[in-house]
């Protein structure tokens, strides 16, 4: 079982090495609390990611990413895989790249439009 907001795994009673579930909850949280991604217009993964590096996959991506668009990747060099997550409404990510905030909303990621104060 997953948490309903950010899709964390949950422990359960009786399972056998709980670290690694408590691990990947916690690495998790590390991507998703205050997201900041690289870039949010690749749709092919880069050749070479650091451990952490994060991105919104684009339209039509390939390779490791393809059927991935529009979520948060993070590559794991603990696993040396992509990790998905499917953002929800209301998720934020900075995008580096472009030194924009980005809301997802209606299916999409959109520069967040903030007024002056």
């Amino acid at each position: 079982m997953t948490t309903p907001k950010l899709a964390l795994p949950e422990l359960s009673v009786s399972q056998a090495g709980k670290e690694i579930t408590h691990n990947q909850a916690l690495t998790d949280l590390d991507q998703l609390v205050n997201c900041s991604v690289i870039d949010k217009d690749l749709a092919t993964p880069p050749g070479s990611p650091a451990n952490g590096d994060a991105y919104i996959v684009a339209g039509s991506p390939t390779g490791a990413w393809a059927g991935q668009a529009g979520k948060l990747a993070f590559w794991y060099a603990s696993t040396g895989a992509w990790v998905f997550k499917t953002p929800q409404p209301g998720w934020w990510a900075w995008v580096v790249d472009e030194s924009i905030r980005y809301e997802y909303k209606s299916g999409a990621w959109s520069p967040l439009i903030t007024s002056a104060s």
